[in-house]
């Protein structure tokens, strides 16, 4: 095997260049001399799609959104297993999706996808797709949120308009994206926003994000031809997410809950108006000075406890809003929710920040969390 400085070797005659999701495309100098070149730039998600015509006969849903496409990802597929649908789950989830072996006939394979993914992919034609929302993230890798926008938009551009898109409205951006296919007509599905549902059923998707998460999924399912009865099964016996709204324990009458994925305010924010009296740690590596997409939940809080680099900035932010304690660390902040939380309250880690300043990533993060309330005595 050969290594090279990719940043030094003449690209010319090469038949694509394959970079990991993690390349900003923006800025990296490879980038900049693969387009020079005129060499594609390629991720595995476009790798697999080259490869589909040489698989078995199946079919493919892809993922996209700011918030929500893990929980729906992984939503798809345990209904599919529910109903006994051979199913492979990955792209920005689980296991790369080319590191997998190929499904037998009948098979469907559920891709999250990222914006960066969808970035290095060209060919890849769903014959589901489905838009959660769109709102401001990565916009260090985009020439604005339109430009981050139209990148979501891309997988339904790559998709045969007999496929089926299903899409959620309830964001400007989103809404728009559908209202352009809507010429697919019966092929495009809207999901809107503040459908009734009874999710009492459901212990592992409550809250409004979860409704439209599970929204999402009842269509695919549905679309896939898989029978209610399954659906129905799946949706109940469904486990969640780690790191995504879940139960670590129940203390003292007290429910500690890791949503650790909770990475910028619009994903934290259902969280919060999930639960009805919240001790809310937050902090880390801020994505953005404000937290206005927070602020309709604010009286669901007895108590925030920051920490991180943005602990000062959010508890001047909460100031005069909500009772706030500068904790600084995590295990401060556990200590001190603990103390203060009564029976029937919910101590609540969702960051609405990246987790870079002090821990590895957002699941080493919830994992002391974890670690932490488990040693509370």
């Amino acid at each position: 095997m050969t290594f090279d400085d990719p940043e030094t070797f003449d690209l010319a005659g090469f038949d694509g260049l394959v970079v990991s999701p993690g390349v900003p495309l923006n800025r990296h100098p490879v980038a900049a001399r693969a387009r020079a070149a005129n060499v594609p730039i390629l991720g595995d998600i476009e790798l697999f799609a080259q490869a589909r015509p040489a698989l078995p006969r199946h079919k493919v849903v892809g993922i996209t959104g700011t918030n929500g496409k893990s929980t729906t990802t992984a939503l798809i597929h345990h209904i599919l297993q529910t109903a006994k649908v051979p199913s492979l789950m990955g792209g920005n989830i689980g296991l790369p999706i080319l590191e997998q072996q190929p499904l037998p006939e009948g098979g469907v394979y559920v891709l999250e996808l990222s914006s960066y993914q969808i970035d290095l992919t060209q060919s890849l034609d769903c014959d589901v797709a489905v838009l959660l929302n769109i709102t401001p993230d990565h916009l260090d890798r985009y020439d604005g949120f339109q430009a981050y926008a139209a990148s979501k938009a891309r997988l339904f551009a790559m998709q045969s308009p007999e496929h089926a898109a299903i899409i959620g409205i309830g964001d400007t951006p989103s809404a728009l994206i559908a209202r352009s296919l809507s010429a697919r007509g019966e092929h495009l599905t809207k999901i809107a926003p503040g459908v009734c549902m009874d999710q009492s059923r459901w212990p592992s998707l409550q809250g409004p994000h979860n409704a439209q998460n599970a929204l999402a999924a009842i269509a695919v399912a549905q679309e896939l031809g898989v029978p209610e009865a399954a659906i129905d099964a799946g949706l109940q016996s469904f486990a969640g997410l780690a790191h995504r709204m879940e139960r670590i324990r129940v203390r003292d009458g007290v429910a500690y809950v890791n949503d650790s994925k909770a990475t910028n305010p619009e994903s934290t924010a259902p969280a919060l108006a999930a639960f009805g009296r919240i001790h809310w740690i937050l902090g880390g590596e801020a994505k953005s000075d404000d937290l206005d997409a927070c602020a309709p939940q604010f009286g669901h809080v007895a108590c925030a406890y920051t920490i991180g680099r943005a602990g000062p900035r959010f508890a001047a932010i909460l100031a005069g809003k909500v009772p706030v304690e500068q904790c600084g660390d995590l295990a401060t902040a556990v200590a001190a929710a603990a103390r203060s939380a009564a029976p029937g309250d919910t101590v609540l880690l969702s960051p609405a920040c990246a987790s870079f300043d002090q821990f590895r990533d957002f699941e080493d993060r919830g994992a002391q969390f974890r670690t932490l309330v488990e040693a509370l005595q």
